[in-house]
C-alpha cells in the first residue's frame, strides 16, 4: 500500500511513518517541517527505497494537487495539526488555519484524485483526531468516551480539531469520500517534542530545574505509548470500516501528580541525583485556562472489531521513554533552543 502521511515529521506521524516503512508499505510524508517537526525523527528511514519526503504546508492547495497527482497514493493518513493547546490559548489563529482550513484542502484534493482516479473501492481517508474534542469526563471510572459521545471540546485546540472532525464526516456523507477516523488518548514515547508535559518533566529533572504541575495535579488523562498508537492507526486504515470512527485509548488513567511522580521514581533508579528524590523539584503552577478535568477512552470498539489492544502499560512506557531521553541527548538539545520551548504558555486570557 502506498501512504500519503501528513505530518510525518512530528510526534506522532514519524511514529507512524517507521512503522509502515518496517512493514512493507511505500511512505509519502508530506509535512510543512514548522517548529515542532523533525527530520531527526525519520533519518533512519529517509535512505529506504520506499520512502519519499513532500515539504509542503496542507494550506497550499495547488502543491497538494501536485503532490497527489505526483504520487498517486493508496491511502491518506492526515496527522499533520497544531496540538499544543497553550499555544492555542495565545495563538488561536494557526490552529483554525491549518487544522480547519488545511483539512479541508486536504479533502479537497483527496476527493478530486479520488474522483479522477474513478472512485477506487479501496481507497480510504484516514483522518486522525483527538479524545479532547469531547470535553471533560467526570471522575468517575465508569464513565468514558466513545464514539458516540456528543462533542463538547473546551480549548481553541479541541474546537480546531472537533471542526476537522465534523468536516471530514461531512465529505464522506455529501461526497461518499470512503474516510475512516480516529480518536486517541494522550501519547508519549521517544520523539516526544519537548513542550509536552512528560518531556518537559524528563528534562527539568535532569537539568534541576522546577517540575511544574498544573493546579493541584488531580487532572486525569489516559496514556497511550506511541508505537502502540501507530500500530493502531495502520491496523484501521487497512481493515477499518468505511465512514466509521475509532477511539484509540491506552487504558492507563494516571493523574497528573502520579505521573510526575512516576517519571520521577524511575530517573531516581536510572539516573539518581546525589541527594534527595527528583520528587524535591515537584512545584505546583497556576492552573491552564478551561483545563478539562478527565480524559478516558473506552476502546471497546476498535477491540471487538478489528482485535487491537494497548501492548505497553504505562509503567513500562514510562521507562522506555526516559531511557530513550537519557540516551538521546543529541536529538533533544537543540531543540530545546526552538521558540516557546521552556517558557510558560497558555496564560494570554
Amino acid at each position: 500500500m502506498k501512504l500519503l502521511i501528513t505530518g510525518g515529521a512530528g510526534f506522532i506521524g514519524s511514529a507512524v511513518v517507521r512503522l509502515a516503512i518496517a512493514r512493507g508499505h511505500q511512505v509519502v510524508n508530506l509535512d510543512a517541517l514548522t517548529y515542532a517537526a523533525c527530520l531527526e525523527n525519520v533519518a533512519g528511514v529517509a535512505e529506504s527505497p520506499l520512502y519519499a519526503f513532500e515539504q509542503t504546508n496542507i494550506r497550499d492547495r495547488a502543491a497538494l494537487d501536485r503532490i497527489f497527482a505526483a504520487h498517486r497514493p493508496d491511502a491518506v493518513m492526515h496527522l499533520a495539526a497544531e496540538s499544543h493547546v497553550d499555544r492555542s490559548i495565545d495563538g488561536p489563529g494557526a490552529f483554525i488555519e491549518t487544522n480547519i482550513t488545511g483539512t479541508y484542502n486536504m479533502l479537497e484534493s483527496a476527493r478530486d484524485f479520488w474522483v479522477g482516479e474513478g472512485r477506487p473501492e479501496a481507497f480510504r481517508f484516514h483522518h486522525i483526531s483527538t479524545d479532547e474534542v469531547f470535553g471533560s469526563l467526570p471522575n468517575d471510572p465508569l464513565v468514558k468516551f466513545t464514539e458516540d459521545t456528543a462533542y463538547d471540546p473546551r480549548s481553541p485546540y479541541s474546537a480546531s480539531k472537533a471542526a476537522s472532525d465534523h468536516l471530514v464526516r461531512a465529505w464522506h456523507e455529501t461526497y461518499g469520500l470512503p474516510v475512516v477516523l480516529t480518536n486517541c488518548s494522550n501519547n508519549y514515547g521517544p520523539y516526544h517534542f519537548p513542550e509536552k508535559l512528560i518531556p518537559v518533566i524528563i528534562l527539568n529533572a535532569l537539568a534541576g530545574k522546577p517540575l511544574p504541575i498544573y493546579g493541584d495535579g488531580s487532572n486525569i488523562r489516559d496514556w497511550l505509548f506511541v508505537e502502540d498508537h501507530a500500530d493502531a492507526l495502520l491496523l484501521v486504515v487497512e481493515k477499518g470500516r468505511v465512514g466509521r470512527s475509532y477511539n484509540i485509548g491506552g487504558e492507563n488513567e494516571r493523574t497528573n501528580l502520579e505521573l510526575v511522580q512516576t517519571l520521577c521514581a524511575i530517573l531516581d533508579e536510572k539516573r539518581p541525583k546525589a541527594q534527595g528524590s527528583y520528587t524535591d523539584q515537584i512545584t505546583f503552577v497556576a492552573d491552564r485556562p478551561g483545563h478539562d478535568a478527565r480524559y478516558a477512552i473506552a476502546p471497546g470498539r476498535i477491540r471487538e472489531e478489528l482485535g487491537w489492544r494497548p501492548s505497553v502499560t504505562v509503567e513500562e512506557g514510562l521507562a522506555r521513554t526516559v531511557q530513550w531521553y537519557l540516551d538521546n541527548e543529541n536529538w533533544w538539545k537543540p531543540l530545546q533552543g526552538r521558540k516557546g520551548i521552556g517558557e510558560r504558555l497558555g496564560v494570554k486570557t
